[in-house]
């Protein structure tokens, strides 16, 4: 199991990363990934943290999450031999930072600057290579620092994008329980549990989230990080990762323009609860309720891409059996899915 030692959310807290990252036995010097966006809004605040804690900072901008960021990142820390490597931004900047510190063997600390998916906390990194994108294992963060004065900042649509990745695990835990019982794969009940009650706890709050207030978004960040940690207990990202991932991630590689990961994933989960004969209109009307959305043409993406992604998405991980079996879904099945859910 990899699991966080630290994990400290709340208002106005950046300059505490200096302080908790000595308090972790880190020494000298760091490495700390920043956006091209993220340097004022939250990594200037930062650094001035860490320097005022002794610690001598590098600094290494970052625009894209593929294999020749990770290289880049690999390089930097060979060159200025961090103790420790902080990730100061989103999605891209992050899992940049953990899957390039975890191949180097240095420690990982993560700064979110929204809340848009739950790679925040978990220990897989999505890393693009050339056209396809690759889901891989990196590691746990060591610490989580989010500051929500920080993060409520950012568009809505981040927040309700990381509500869509949550409510996903409504069906992705059943595709597990699924995998179990027909494939006997492994099945563990605590972190299944976990995922499922934080997908529960969205749902339950949708109304609250929408206000985005700072206790709403509290409730959201909570929940991304405790779907880490719940990935961190089973070993792998089955507990928040099944069938409805497996169409986002078909949709990123046909749709000329992708929505957001967590967006997708929520239609994505819609569809799903449909096959799994479970409430899928109490998903759908969760993600309505907070802003996310619930058709194609709320994502921008065209109804025939939807149903080819239906189409092809079992191909996209086959070690993984979900819902859509092992010969995924007719054209026509999928269409008719779409149109049953109103997606199309």
């Amino acid at each position: 199991m990899q699991l966080p030692r630290e994990i400290v959310v709340g208002s106005r807290i950046l300059q505490l990363v200096g302080e908790t990252c000595r308090r972790l036995g880190f020494t000298h010097s760091s490495l700390v990934l920043i956006g091209p966006y993220t340097h004022d809004i939250a990594g200037k605040t930062v650094i001035e943290s860490l320097q005022n804690a002794g610690f001598r900072v590098t600094e290494l901008i970052i625009e894209q999450s593929n294999v020749a960021t990770v290289e880049l990142l690999r390089k930097g820390i060979r060159k200025s031999k961090p103790s420790v490597v902080l990730g100061i931004g989103g999605g891209k900047v992050i899992d940049v930072a953990k899957l390039g510190s975890a191949e180097e063997g240095v420690p990982f600390v993560s700064v979110p600057t929204a809340a848009s998916h739950d790679g925040i906390a978990s220990p897989r990194a999505s890393i693009k290579d050339g056209d396809k994108s690759l889901s891989v294992e990196a590691q746990a963060p060591v610490a989580i620092i989010a500051d929500t004065n920080v993060i409520i900042r950012s568009p809505y649509r981040l927040t309700a994008s990381g509500c869509g990745d949550i409510i996903a695990k409504y069906t992705s835990v059943r595709d597990w329980r699924l995998a179990h019982k027909l494939k006997g794969e492994y099945y563990g009940e605590y972190a299944a549990s976990l995922a499922l009650m934080c997908a529960r706890l969205v749902i339950r709050n949708a109304e609250l989230i929408r206000r985005n207030v700072e206790e709403s978004l509290r409730t959201v960040l909570e929940a991304l990080i405790s779907c880490g940690v719940a990935m961190g207990i089973a070993g792998s990202s089955r507990p928040c990762s099944g069938s409805e991932h497996l169409f986002s991630h078909a949709l990123d590689r046909l749709a000329p323009k992708s929505a957001l990961h967590g967006e997708q994933c929520g239609v994505g989960a819609i569809m799903m609860a449909y096959l799994h004969g479970a409430n899928w209109k109490l998903v759908r009307d969760s993600l309505r309720t907070i802003g996310a959305p619930t058709t194609a043409k709320e994502l921008g993406i065209e109804p025939n891409y939807v149903i080819e992604a239906l189409t092809i998405a079992h191909k996209i991980r086959p070690e993984r059996y979900t819902i859509l079996g092992e010969n995924g879904l007719t054209r026509g099945a999928a269409e008719r899915l779409a149109l049953a859910t109103n997606v199309i």
